[in-house]
Order: C-alpha cells, then structure tokens, then sequence
C-alpha cells in the first residue's frame, strides 16, 4: 500500500471508529470497516491496528488534548518500543483527524455525560393566596416554582409547585444540608 493510499485508509479507519464510538452510528462495525477499508489485511492485524487506533483516540479524546498535548502524546507514542506505539504516518494522521474532529467529539462526550432530563431554568414567585377551594379567605403568602427540563434536542417540559412557608423552610434546610455535604467533600479532597 503506497504511503498516501495508507494514510488516507487509517483516515477512513479514525472516521469509522468515530462515528461508532463518539457519534453514535450503530451500523459501523469492526468487520464493515476492515472490508471497506482493509480488504487484504489478515483478520488478526486488523483487529490488532483497529484496537491500537481505538485506544490511541479515546486517549486523546478523554484527555481533550489541545494542539500541544498532542504534540507531545503523538511524540512518546512514536517513540514507543516494539508494537505499543504508533508510526510517524499513523501520529501524523492523529494529529490531522484530532485537528478536524476535536470539538464534534468533545460535545458528543459531553453529551453522554449528562444526566437527562436536564433543568434548563427555574422561575419563582411568591403571591397571597386569597382564597381557598372551600371558599374561605386568607391572605397565606405561597411560593409557586417553575421548572423547565428537558432533553438533549427536545421539547421542554413543565413543572409547576405550590409551597407554603413551612414547605419552602423543608426546601432550603435539605439545600442547606446538601450544600454542606458539597463543601466537605470539596474541602477532603
């Protein structure tokens, strides 16, 4: 295989393992890309070269190398004894492919790290409740929240609650309590 020929298929390759890993293509499959891309490698070198190049990308992936830690990576990489590191033609196409796919990759890693649905804003007041359902008056002051989640690319939903004083008292004493576990979790580590 010519060099320009071996590039361009371990580019292929990177894009393959992408579009599985990162962007969630559930047709790309280890065998679908060793046909398409390396049709006459052995199936054991393939799947030897198809690890390394995994394991090399969720490295680099993991850590959101910028332009200098890849640099660096790429350098111990090729400077690895026996068959544990990468060749100049294989860091020299990393480097290309992270340059182009680092951000795409980062928000799909971002992405599968949150937790769902996700709170996209909270809105509050207090009004006086002036009367009841029974049809008594009062002038009980009354918070009423509004939550809006959602999920990634969909439409929100809407929650909406009703607290008395002694309700918005409980609220803040558990966030109180939660704020303190935080602080001496933060402050042990």
């Amino acid at each position: 295989m010519a060099e320009a020929d071996s590039v361009k298929a371990l580019s292929g390759l990177l894009n393959g393992i992408a579009q599985k890993a990162y962007y969630g293509n559930s047709d790309i499959t280890e065998d679908l890309l060793k046909s398409e891309i390396y049709p006459d490698m052995s199936q054991e070198e393939f799947h030897a070269l198809h690890e390394k190049m995994r394991g090399v990308l969720k490295s680099i992936a993991t850590a959101d190398m910028d332009q200098t830690q890849l640099e660096a990576f790429l350098t111990a990489q090729t400077c690895k004894q026996g068959g544990g590191g990468v060749s100049s033609e294989q860091a020299a196409a990393l480097g290309r492919f992270w340059k182009a796919h680092r951000m795409r990759i980062r928000e799909s890693l971002l992405a599968q790290s949150r937790w769902e649905p996700g709170l996209r804003s909270v809105n509050w007041r207090v009004d006086l409740q002036t009367a009841s359902s029974r049809g008594s008056t009062s002038s009980t002051p009354v918070a009423l929240v509004e939550l809006e989640l959602g999920r990634n690319r969909q439409d929100s939903e809407f929650v909406c609650l009703e607290f008395d004083e002694l309700k918005v008292n409980q609220v803040l004493k558990k966030m109180a309590e939660i704020q303190e576990s935080i602080d001496s979790i933060v402050h042990h580590s």
